[in-house]
């Protein structure tokens, strides 16, 4: 059987086997043994068994529980709702200030954890009820809070960063620093989205009959102090493994350290029981799903996957933005079936080969990918932001309204990878002026 033909099997049957239900580690999983066996033969197994004893041994991937606990434990003890009541105090007079002080919380959330669930969870749980009784038009509330959340897997340390580097070996704190442009310059387009919308329509955020009242400058300092320690955990952690001080792994055991020592005050062996098991949780679906998609890729390249698809780009007389284009298509289109881990590491190899060929600065094009599949947590039918949103929400929202609200986000997230195609120096600039 010709490897094209493989290849084409290969994704046909991906696609029908998650369009029927299917667990996509068990779908992937599954076609690479299947394939796999067709293509190489029985000795396609002892290929499967060393791609996963190098996932299971890599150090920079130790990072990810580590991170992962981090965040549960500044969630369980409180200290992401100190940082909400702080935002939402220095955007009280703002129109739709809630809703941009949820899109901040989101973004501090989102260095604190890395993980989307985490952070939609978390917002959700302490913004959707105030803002819902404020009387702020749903759907601008959910597709806010949504839209707030997916900036964890984007804004360092995010586990995503994590995974491609270790993946195609460009330096974790190369890729951490990059993505702080692109990350805060997306979280400032959903607030002036926020902002601009409220006042063209200002039923949709009506103010609070106590905005016009005073609040006396030692509550705006007692507000700062308790968010001082999460700051200083948040930027000794990435300046660390920036400035190369140390690995993402011993940042991240520090880090997971430090936060129970910034909330002992109400933290039990309890919290600590429930946080552990919780990134165990995670790290166990997350570890699954990458092995499966490790063992997909290596028979897609096996089988000469990458040679044909980089040869059909690289060749076809393109020109480099069209190949782009073509590119990041295919992943937003992806992303709306299958999880970003699968999708990263089916399209990696070909991606970075392609990179090469066209000269592109590799930092560059890892951001380009990393903003395209954020985009894979908001666009439906797979969003698995919008099934964690509506696990927290009244029973009164309807899957319809959470969607609706999203559609303005993802246009904006969009918006945004077009602003970084076109000016690469928002994610160049800094990795260049610390590492050279």
């Amino acid at each position: 059987m010709s490897p094209e033909l493989l290849i084409v099997i290969m994704f046909v049957a991906m696609i029908i086997g998650i369009f029927a239900g299917g667990h996509l580690a068990f779908v992937l999983g599954g076609l690479s043994v299947i394939i796999g066996y067709i293509g190489w033969g029985p000795q396609a197994f002892s290929l499967f068994v060393q791609r996963i004893h190098v996932v299971t041994t890599s150090y920079v991937l130790v990072a990810v529980p580590l991170f992962v606990f981090m965040g549960f434990v500044l969630e369980k003890t409180r200290i992401a709702e100190d940082v909400f009541k702080t935002m939402s105090l220095y955007f009280r007079r703002v129109r739709g200030g809630l809703a941009i002080a949820t899109t901040g919380v989101c973004a501090i959330l989102g260095m604190c954890t890395g993980v989307v669930a985490a952070s939609i969870i978390a917002a959700g749980v302490l913004a959707i009820p105030p803002m819902f009784k404020r009387g702020y038009d749903k759907q601008l509330v959910l597709g806010t809070v949504a839209a707030g959340g997916t900036l964890g897997i984007l804004i360092p340390p995010s586990i995503m960063l994590i995974f491609y580097a270790a993946e195609s070996g460009i330096s974790a704190g190369r890729l951490f620093a990059a993505a702080f442009m692109p990350g805060f310059m997306l979280a400032g387009l959903y607030a002036i989205y926020i902002f601009v919308i409220t006042r063209m329509h200002p039923e949709k955020a009506p103010m609070a009959e106590d905005a016009a009242e005073k609040v006396p400058l030692k509550t705006y300092i007692a507000s700062l102090k308790s968010v001082l320690p999460v700051g200083i955990l948040i930027l000794s952690v990435l300046g660390v493994i920036i400035f190369g001080v140390a690995t993402p792994t011993e940042a991240a055991g520090t880090g997971a350290l430090a936060s129970m020592l910034i909330g002992y005050r109400r933290l039990t062996l309890k919290i600590i029981w429930e946080c552990a098991i919780k990134s165990l949780e995670i790290i166990g679906m997350l570890g699954l799903i990458l092995i499966a998609a490790n063992c997909f890729s290596t028979v897609f390249l096996g089988i000469g996957g990458q040679e044909i698809v980089t040869e059909l780009l690289s060749e076809s007389g393109l020109p480099p933005m069209a190949i782009l284009g073509i590119m990041l298509f295919i992943l937003f289109i992806l992303g709306m079936f299958i999880d970003w881990i699968g999708i990263l590491y089916i399209c990696l190899p070909t991606y970075l080969a392609v990179g090469g060929i066209m000269g592109w600065d590799p930092v560059w094009i890892a951001l380009l990918v990393c903003i395209c599949l954020q985009t894979a947590w908001l666009t439906p039918p797979f969003g698995y932001a919008l099934f964690f949103l509506r696990g927290i929400t009244p029973d009164e929202i309807t899957f319809g309204q959470i969607i609706r609200g999203c559609l303005p986000f993802i246009v904006i997230q969009i918006i945004g990878l077009a602003i970084c195609i076109a000016f690469p120096q928002i994610i160049t600039w800094l990795p260049t002026l610390i590492y050279g």
